[in-house]
């Protein structure tokens, strides 16, 4: 079975984890720093991804605050 993502990309997730534990990894458009594992993972993947390394695209499961509230 074919690896799902590159070494590399693996490598750029892993300094984003250690600058999360460190402190100082810090979201983009905020500057806050991260504190949770999941999003220090997913600010690594997606450096990676802005690097070209073999990366699978991003989900889509995000929805808006506007389709939340018109759902209510």
């Amino acid at each position: 079975m074919a690896r799902k993502y590159s070494k590399k990309a693996s490598a750029d997730v892993g300094r984003a984890m250690k600058k999360r534990k460190a402190g100082t990894l810090k979201s983009g458009r905020s500057g806050r720093k991260v504190k949770s594992r999941k999003q220090a993972v997913a600010i690594g993947l997606s450096e990676a991804r802005a690097k070209g390394k073999k990366v699978p695209k991003a989900s889509k499961k995000r929805k808006t605050a506007k389709k939340r509230k018109a759902k209510r």
